[in-house]
């Protein structure tokens, strides 16, 4: 299945650039300016101009772990890495620091547009996957807690297909999800067991 491209209008679109200054900072300030793009620049880290903007251009160059203010490769807009020297180390660093695109120095006349656009494709593209990753774990996790239910249940003397049964009705009587039906009887086993058990001791008088 092929999957929808969408080409996002870029007016008015905010983008923070992290580099020092220097005729490449320049060029591309031209080139964001001329398609309509928002553009602040600062260095050596991200100031308050980062929150909200739509992108950031950073310097692959002078790069180093511990430069943006979120966890590493989990940024929350596209990232576009300013690449001078193609040694596989700066790539390597660029890769993991979430590069979603990426752009030579030194800039010219043109390449921000084409790197916007790719930036923002592999961004929706990474987080639409890691959104079905999300959901993939939370639909196994379930099923897996309804087997544990389902196992306790028939651990009372009914079969298997009775215990689904009963799960079925319980979730119905409680009006939730069959998933939540599930573990809510899984987490009151576990608190039951998790209780000291308390020995009782009769007292015999002679």
């Amino acid at each position: 299945m092929r999957r929808a491209i969408r080409i996002p209008n870029l007016g008015g679109a905010r983008a923070v650039i992290l580099h020092r200054p220097h005729p490449t900072v320049t060029a591309l300030i031209r080139q964001l300016t001329a398609i309509g793009v928002d553009v602040a620049q600062a260095w050596p880290e991200l100031g308050p101009d980062v929150i909200g903007a739509d992108y950031v251009f950073f310097d692959a160059d002078m790069g180093h772990d511990g430069m943006f203010p979120w966890p590493e490769g989990q940024p929350p807009m596209p990232m576009i890495a300013l690449i001078g020297s193609e040694a596989p180390g700066r790539i390597e660093w660029s890769l993991r620091a979430g590069a979603h695109a990426q752009l030579l120095k030194p800039v010219g006349d043109n390449g921000a547009y084409s790197a916007l656009l790719i930036a923002r494709d592999a961004f929706d593209a990474q987080k639409a996957l890691f959104a079905e990753i999300l959901d993939l774990k939370r639909r196994l996790d379930g099923r897996q807690t309804v087997v544990r239910a389902v196992t306790l249940l028939a651990g009372r003397g009914k079969s298997e297909e009775e215990a689904y049964a009963q799960l079925r009705q319980m979730a119905m009587a409680w009006r939730i999800s069959f998933e939540d039906a599930a573990s809510r009887i899984v987490a009151s086993r576990d608190a039951a067991s998790s209780r000291p058990q308390e020995a009782g001791h009769g007292r015999h008088n002679g």
